[in-house]
């Protein structure tokens, strides 16, 4: 069994935290609750925080002539200086974290599906855009996986945004004690991974990782963690994984018979038409990387870069915005 870190991880307080909602409500997410084994959670609810206390009148995001106020319903109270504070000190002071998980459609958490209005009357909204605490996350840290409750119900991004959190984590746990030699084994460990999601990253990371110029260590590691999350910042095409899993074959080939290998490849085929998860040509490889004892393959995090509880045994569904 592989070790695994623990990934630290914000997320949004009512989601399965606290009855902290405008109307004392909490929403339990299915997929939070199975992480909370696996992650370290900060848990956090930006409105409660600001004192808008439970239950209170809801919130909108209003735009008042191009710039985007936070005001309370019924009061008329303007929060936004009050939200954009508590988010420069919480966020000032976070220690290092690896994603977010914040509440879809939020005025104060949302990322990308809050509503915004033309003001407080009873009025269509105008457009969606991130809430006001949310935008602020975004800003802050363009480079972690950062996500909403509603999108993680994809398969796809939910594989996205467990591969992205659970390979900063592995980095940064060896970020405090780095040598050089502890790069190059985090770049063998993860290249099939690194490979799926960009071929020109990889190679610069290679080259950031042997440090041939003989570079102080954390000017190294810094530019290598930049690299690492650009390198992460986009899905990974079916293509692409296509690719690794063919070049995974190659390491095993001489030991199957030609059924195996014809079942492998039929199996490949219905990944690329997208009948099966990749997680089944994945569990293939994985036996016969076993069976061989093959010593290149087996600490590959492609083959298991989360652990095997959080892959999904049915698709849960489609999110509203399946762009990464």
């Amino acid at each position: 069994m592989r070790a695994f870190p623990r990934p630290r991880i914000v997320v949004s307080k009512c989601l399965g935290f606290d009855s902290c909602r405008w109307n004392g409500a909490m929403i339990p997410d299915e997929f939070v609750g199975t992480l909370r084994r696996f992650v370290e959670f900060t848990a956090v609810c930006p409105e409660l925080e600001i004192g808008l206390g439970v239950p209170r009148n809801p919130v909108r995001v209003v735009d008042a002539k191009g710039s985007l106020r936070l005001v309370q319903q019924g009061t008329e109270r303007d929060v936004t200086e009050d939200m954009m504070r508590y988010a420069d000190g919480l966020l000032s002071g976070l220690q290092p974290v690896d994603g977010f998980i914040l509440k879809s459609r939020s005025p104060s958490c949302g990322i990308k599906d809050t509503r915004i209005y033309p003001g407080m009357e009873k009025v269509a909204a105008m457009r969606t855009s991130a809430g006001i605490f949310g935008a602020e996350v975004l800003r802050r840290f363009p480079s972690l996986a950062i996500e909403d409750e509603g999108r993680l119900i994809n398969d796809r991004i939910r594989d996205h945004f467990l591969k992205r959190v659970f390979a900063f984590a592995r980095f940064r746990e060896l970020e405090p004690t780095a040598r050089i030699r502890d790069l190059v084994q985090f770049q063998s460990e993860n290249k099939l991974l690194l490979l799926a999601y960009s071929q020109k990253e990889l190679r610069a990371m290679g080259h950031i990782a042997a440090n041939k110029e003989g570079r102080p260590i954390e000017e190294v590691r810094d530019e290598y963690a930049k690299h690492l999350h650009k390198a992460m910042s986009r899905m990974p095409k079916d293509a692409a994984n296509v690719n690794v899993l063919m070049h995974m074959l190659g390491f095993v080939s001489d030991g199957l018979s030609g059924d195996e290998k014809a079942f492998f490849l039929d199996t490949v085929q219905k990944y690329r038409l997208e009948r099966l998860p990749l997680s089944v040509p994945l569990s293939l490889i994985r036996s016969w990387a076993i069976r061989f004892d093959q010593k290149y393959l087996l600490p590959q995090s492609f083959l298991e870069p989360y652990p095997d509880e959080l892959n999904p045994v049915v698709g849960r569904g489609v999110a509203r915005d399946l762009r990464p």
